[in-house]
């Protein structure tokens, strides 16, 4: 086959797949998670449901895969975020703030924590905690945070902290606590300063 048409297939697949996720997401935000069928997500993406079946064997299927792209599209954004400031501590600020977004926006029960135990949530997991860590070494090399506690320990210090911002009513509230996980991060008193 020549490489353009090769090219025209999965394109085409990509959208379906996608098409497939999205509409599963709407599908569980209007009706939850146990009530949504393949029948519904084939019906309602405009796809015949051996299609469907071709591209997902379940719903569960489905939604791991939804779960893992959205997994990874936060990573992406907190990545961003980082690189949008300039120094250490501004970086951080802004990856933890929007981290506890992230966290609050979160939806609970049972079916949402199988998703969190999920594979690909571990290794996204270790991401983050790799991706704060490094944050946390270079700000402590630049002495805006504390160097006597492992910048690997500070990093599950945040990530557990900013995990509450699940329960938060409000974006203040997450602003707040991100400020509280933010001070606990500062070098202790008397403890030298940037280091030039």
């Amino acid at each position: 086959m020549p490489k353009l048409w090769n090219e025209t297939i999965e394109t085409h697949r990509s959208a379906v797949r996608a098409a497939i996720l999205d509409t599963t997401a709407a599908l569980v935000g209007e009706h939850g998670l146990a009530s949504v069928t393949m029948s519904q997500i084939a019906q309602s993406a405009g796809i015949g449901r051996a299609t469907l079946y071709k591209y997902f064997p379940d719903v569960d299927a489905i939604l791991s895969a939804w779960h893992e792209r959205q997994v990874r599209a936060h990573l992406e954004q907190l990545a961003q975020v980082r690189h949008s400031a300039d120094k250490p501590e501004r970086q951080l600020e802004a990856v933890l703030q929007t981290y506890a977004m992230i966290a609050r926006s979160r939806h609970g029960g049972a079916e949402a924590a199988r998703l969190h135990q999920s594979q690909h949530v571990s290794h996204a997991q270790q991401h983050l905690n790799e991706f704060l860590t490094d944050l946390l070494r270079e700000g402590a090399e630049a002495g805006v945070f504390r160097d006597d506690v492992a910048p690997d320990e500070l990093a599950g210090y945040c990530l557990h902290a900013l995990e509450a911002a699940a329960g938060l009513t409000s974006r203040e509230a997450a602003h707040r606590l991100v400020r509280v996980t933010m001070s606990g991060l500062q070098p202790p008193a008397g403890a030298q300063h940037p280091r030039t």
